[in-house]
């Protein structure tokens, strides 16, 4: 199996499982800090990906500073913008909003890491974003809230730490240690802020329900940062990012076999998003090459 073919379906697993994640997080509706209930899920996983890093051959090749820097960006404050945002806005605006993820990650790419991005990538992104419109359309309120602009933010933020993440294992960094630096120095920054709010006491009082949820969402988790930052060390980001947009879809048809309604526009956003990411997941992951 080639790179581009391994890179591309160890990302579409990763679609997989953050689609089954929507669905089985409205299953486990349990009143947890979001910082706090972030903060603990990262730091086991960090914490495992370390390990795992230590056992899988392969040396770094970028500082510890670098890879604090991936805590910082996409696993601190991304999060930390994201939730404030979330509390000022609706859940579709904020849902929506994050799912633009792949044209701030393409601009990105396209600038900094001189990603090659054709009409015809350009071109599946945008009907796969066209589905993924008409599908939330009925849940997007069209009034711009202070809310949007943090999630807009938090957003840009985790693209940003996509790059960067890519860039590192570009000059030979392992995606495992990315993965570690990503949640394990994230999960710091996340405790010192619940603990600055004076949050970690809820900790003691979880129910077990409440932990094993914690469980569950953790594995999920795991599952995602796993294969997404395996599969973005042999393709392109912008590529990537892209086929992220089949979650909806994913999520869409798990609620079916859970006796949830299915509507039109629904079906019609989903074959958008489906055909856009057919021809997304068939392009070639290529960088720009400047002529002497």
């Amino acid at each position: 199996m080639d790179d581009e073919l391994k890179g591309t379906l160890l990302v579409l697993l990763t679609a997989l499982g953050s689609g089954t994640a929507i669905v089985v997080n409205k299953l486990f509706v349990a009143e947890i800090d979001p910082t706090v209930f972030t903060a603990v899920r990262s730091l086991v996983i960090g914490l495992f990906f370390f390990l795992l890093s230590r056992k899988v051959p392969g040396k770094g090749g970028t500082s510890l500073k670098n890879l604090a820097l991936l805590g910082v960006v996409g696993g601190s404050l991304a999060f930390l913008m994201f939730f404030n945002g979330l509390a000022l806005t609706t859940g579709g605006r904020a849902a929506f909003i994050h799912k633009t993820l792949p044209v701030w990650a393409s601009l990105l790419a396209l600038v900094f890491l001189k990603e090659k991005l054709t009409g015809k990538q350009a071109g599946a992104i945008g009907l796969a974003l066209a589905g993924l419109s008409v599908m939330e359309l009925d849940s997007i309120s069209f009034a711009v809230q202070l809310g949007d602009f943090l999630v807009l933010g938090a957003t840009f933020l985790w693209a940003a730490e996509n790059l960067l993440a890519k860039r590192f294992m570009n000059l030979g960094e392992t995606n495992w240690r990315v993965a570690f630096g990503r949640m394990f120095f994230g999960s710091l920054i996340l405790f010192g802020v619940a603990g600055l709010q004076g949050k970690l006491g809820t900790l003691v009082a979880l129910q077990p329900i409440q932990w094993i949820y914690i469980v569950v969402s953790t594995l999920m988790l795991a599952w995602y940062v796993l294969t997404w930052y395996w599969g973005l060390r042999y393709i392109n980001l912008s590529k990537a990012s892209g086929l992220l947009l089949i979650a909806p879809v994913v999520s869409l048809v798990l609620g079916v076999f859970m006796g949830e309604a299915v509507f039109p526009l629904q079906l019609i956003g989903s074959g958008l998003i489906l055909g856009g990411c057919l021809v997304l997941s068939q392009t070639r992951s290529e960088a720009v090459v400047h002529e002497p």
